[in-house]
């Protein structure tokens, strides 16, 4: 199928397609981590015994989010929306359906509106089979919203860390309470907070989400090219590195001596190369306020298609979250 004429130029086929080939596609290069096991559902090919799942989902676009994160010692099944779309409400349930094996469901989704509406209908069908979901939506969006709405914050980039904890909690065998205590705890102490150079670009479509000039930035933007708190002139790596390390401390308000972990996040379009300045800022800046960086990480975790920028991500660590984060994991994107 050829595009049409004045579309953004993509590698894609039919772009009322481009989902479902892309999960084919993903299926079929990782059999030993993942299988298509429903339209729009991404599970685990090899089952574990008998403990609680973890269940996450949300909008095609991100990826290597969010079919990038199930296999051992994290996701047991993903549910994919449309391009920046939540999952229907059947989808979440059929994934609720092919994770619980007995032990109860953690539902791990970003604090959305569509995705909040969907899991609640999907959490009802589940608990009316039977089966035991709890649902956490992450919310570590400092830019969305003040301290004082801390639940309308958008979840971003921290969803990872959440994923990540919630995951080798259920793997380690905690009950259902315990993987949900984790899962709250972990975004309770999670922030996050980015930068946009350039707008993502939909497939099959004639303009960006948005546009600004050549040296402009806009600081705060969503995962979806949702607007920020300004729109800037551009600046360097050193000054977006601080600018987001001293709002994401001054939202965390820790004391010195507090112990991290950083996350560096690329939308798509930025080089390995500028996102470790960017970590290398945000770094300075936190050692700076007398915090202990204990684990980094850096690349492309949950993108926008295509949009340039970053995000940074701070997590406040205490022994059980740096236990959980260390744990073994095999996923596509992952691999401890």
């Amino acid at each position: 199928m050829n595009q049409p004429r004045g579309t953004l130029k993509k590698l894609i086929n039919d772009p009322f397609k481009v989902v479902d080939e892309m999960l084919e596609a993903f299926a079929s290069a990782h059999p030993d981590i993942v299988s298509l096991t429903a339209p729009r559902v991404v599970a685990r090919a090899e089952k574990s015994g008998p403990k609680v799942a973890l269940a996450i989902g949300g909008g095609s676009g991100h990826e290597p989010a969010m079919l990038g994160y199930v296999g051992y010692g994290m996701a047991d099944v993903a549910a994919i929306g449309n391009i920046f779309a939540a999952p229907s409400p059947d989808i979440i349930h059929e994934s609720i359906v092919q994770a619980d094996n007995g032990k109860g469901v953690v539902l791990v989704y970003g604090n959305y509106s569509g995705d909040i509406l969907n899991c609640r209908l999907a959490v009802q069908r589940a608990k009316a089979d039977g089966i035991d979901v709890r649902t956490v939506f992450v919310s570590d969006d400092v830019a969305s919203a003040g301290p004082a709405e801390i639940d309308k914050r958008r979840g971003i980039a921290g969803d990872i860390v959440v994923f990540k904890v919630t995951g080798a909690a259920a793997e380690a065998g905690m009950a259902l309470d315990e993987v949900e205590r984790i899962a709250r705890k972990a975004v309770a102490q999670t922030r996050s907070m980015g930068v946009a150079l350039t707008s993502a670009e939909l497939p099959g479509v004639e303009r960006p989400i948005f546009e600004s000039g050549p040296d402009e930035m806009d600081v705060g933007m969503g995962a979806h090219g949702e607007p920020g708190i300004s729109r800037e002139p551009i600046r360097s790596a050193d000054e977006v590195g601080r600018l987001l390390g001293e709002h994401i401390l001054d939202d965390l308000a820790c004391p010195a001596g507090s112990r991290t972990a950083v996350l560096v996040n690329g939308f798509g379009a930025t080089p390995l190369l500028e996102q470790y300045l960017v970590y290398r800022a945000a770094r300075a800046t936190l050692v700076a306020r007398g915090m202990t960086v204990e684990r980094s990480y850096v690349g492309e975790f949950i993108t926008t298609l295509q949009m340039a920028g970053a995000s940074v991500t701070v997590t406040l660590l205490d022994d059980e979250l740096a236990s959980l984060l260390d744990a073994p994991v095999r996923t596509v994107r992952l691999v401890n």
